[in-house]
């Protein structure tokens, strides 16, 4: 078994599977450098052991801070293998997260899902309307979606809206970094898809308009739209 008392920083999250394609069974880690009487954590790495051998290899993450590492085993590619999922809260105001998504086969570790290019890609334009509507257009797929917020608090839409529904002034909101990232497997196929949500904020971050889903499944040598919904929750 990994030697924990060896480790420093100290390990924050365990999972057991096969990464590596050999059919044994390997440890992967995350490890970081707790914050005292603080949950915050610093230099988060990615460690897998080789259950064969024992070795061990480290993975420096390009966002390595933050709050509630986790760690997720699943097939995303269809290859039969586990891939590491990586999950870390930011613990801002934005409540966005760092994920990545590695695969270990053979000891080489690639990097196949990367939140700074994600968020780079998927791009959105979000406006207020006439008549208590908010316009987002997603770049990515050049849809729109009308949001009706005219159930919002009247208080609230005095401040946007003369009393005939015209906007008083032009408003412009906006779509947040990814704030989650969730393995699903919708066509129940053993393989996992990646539901990724994105808030969508009106004139500032805790205005909440609803998300943006995205769900992205493994195709030749990336993930790739295959859907995407507008959830509005309740105000």
């Amino acid at each position: 078994m990994y030697n924990y008392s060896r480790v420093n920083p100290s390990i924050v999250s365990v999972a057991r599977g096969d990464v590596t394609g050999d059919k044994v069974s390997d440890n992967v880690y995350l490890t970081g450098t707790k914050t005292p009487e603080s949950p915050f954590i610093q230099n988060i790495t990615l460690v897998v052991q080789d259950g064969r051998t024992g070795r061990t290899r480290n993975v420096q993450l390009s966002e390595n801070a933050g709050y509630n590492p986790t760690l997720f085993l699943g097939d995303f590619t269809g290859n039969g293998v586990d891939d590491i999922l990586i999950r870390i809260d930011s613990g801002g105001s934005g409540a966005f997260t760092y994920d990545y998504v590695y695969s270990f086969v053979n000891n080489n570790p690639q990097l196949l899902f990367d939140i700074n290019v994600y968020n780079e890609q998927f791009q959105y334009d979000v406006s207020y309307q006439d008549n208590y509507k908010v316009k987002v257009i997603s770049k990515i797929n050049h849809l729109t979606y009308l949001i009706d917020i005219s159930l919002r608090d009247p208080e609230y839409l005095s401040e946007i809206y003369n009393a005939n529904g015209k906007l008083k002034s032009p408003i412009e909101g906006f779509v947040n970094p990814l704030s989650g990232l969730y393995p699903v497997d919708f066509d129940s196929n053993k393989v996992y898809e990646l539901l990724a949500y994105q808030k969508i904020a009106g004139r500032y971050n805790a205005d909440a308009l609803g998300y943006v889903l995205n769900t992205l499944g493994w195709k030749n040598d990336r993930f790739i739209l295959q859907n995407q919904n507008v959830a509005v929750g309740g105000y």
